[in-house]
């Protein structure tokens, strides 16, 4: 009950104020502080020298070490809260910067608007704000797709997952699923560098985000305007996903929408020739955005309720 508590009031500070910019420019955010520790141990702990099985082991002590010390701090942190609804109010302070509902919100509808103008270097440049991938060779459709991807699976990471680590854990548990999020998104990568140091990260990450994925999922399904199709299209196409998580809220939104997601696309100078989501729909436009956008409030005002119902059991 406890931390369902403080999630609504991190959820509810998040909707209202996100992460303000002033805020920002005085003390960081708390994830920039995980990074910059994943950064130095990068470096003291992923030597080029070193041979893979080496480099498996320095990624499994960098991730654990991450993982504990974020973890332990939190714990501290939550024992150290006054009992009764002044503790309530503080760990929700507290989590507050580990949910992003407003800022993904606001990613997302930056890319909505340039590209519905037809100012297509614009809208890539407001799409790599929110993707890995080099946005410059993109056209209309393929902005248009790279912006919902990153809003289906981003909704997961970003905003259901936390949440629901927080619900069962408190702040301890938003805050380790934090830093193993931030371990991924750094170091969890399929590259020379990160191959074998990123190894744990990228497991560990799967491993927590295997329920949030699935939940995520059926949040865009069940609050569409086409739960029938985007329940069909999430059952029959999220397991030919390149991730074993991020298919799943991504097909439910391809199929609420009416809209063909994922397919091959370009890392540098390699192209992935990736399976479709939702083969044979139209490709998105601008006015898909708008309607993803739409769904993905839909489905948070159904995060917030699922919250609150845990909340008052």
């Amino acid at each position: 009950m406890t931390g369902a508590l403080i999630m609504l009031v991190a959820l509810g500070l998040d909707a209202v104020l996100g992460w303000p910019r002033p805020l920002f420019a005085a003390i960081g955010h708390p994830v920039t502080w995980i990074g910059a520790l994943i950064s130095k141990l990068d470096g003291w702990l992923n030597l080029d020298s070193a041979e893979p099985g080496q480099r498996r082991q320095a990624g499994v002590i960098a991730a654990l070490a991450v993982i504990a010390l974020v973890t332990e701090l939190a714990w501290i942190a939550a024992w150290l809260l006054p009992g009764g609804w002044s503790g309530v109010l503080l760990g929700g302070v507290l989590a507050w910067p580990f949910v992003a509902m407003r800022s993904m919100h606001d990613h997302v509808a930056a890319v909505a608007r340039p590209l519905g103008e037809g100012d297509l270097v614009h809208a890539r440049h407001e799409v790599s704000m929110i993707v890995g991938r080099d946005p410059s060779r993109l056209d209309e459709a393929g902005v248009a797709r790279a912006a919902l991807e990153s809003l289906a699976e981003n909704t997961s990471d970003g905003i259901v997952a936390p949440v629901f680590w927080g619900v069962l854990l408190g702040l301890p548990g938003i805050a380790a699923y934090k830093a193993i999020n931030t371990l991924d998104s750094m170091i969890g990568h399929r590259t020379e560098r990160y191959e074998a140091f990123g190894w744990a990260s990228a497991r560990i990450d799967d491993l927590v985000n295997l329920v949030p994925a699935r939940l995520t999922g059926l949040l865009f399904a069940l609050t569409s305007v086409r739960p029938r199709e985007a329940l069909m299209t999430m059952w029959h196409d999220a397991g030919h996903h390149r991730s074993p998580n991020a298919g799943w809220p991504e097909a439910a939104l391809a199929g609420a929408l009416g809209v063909r997601l994922s397919g091959p696309r370009i890392y540098g100078d390699r192209v992935a020739e990736e399976p479709w989501v939702n083969d044979g729909a139209p490709d998105p436009g601008p006015k898909d955005i708008a309607r993803g956008l739409a769904a993905y409030r839909f489905a948070m005002l159904a995060l917030l309720l699922i919250v609150a119902l845990s909340a008052a059991i």
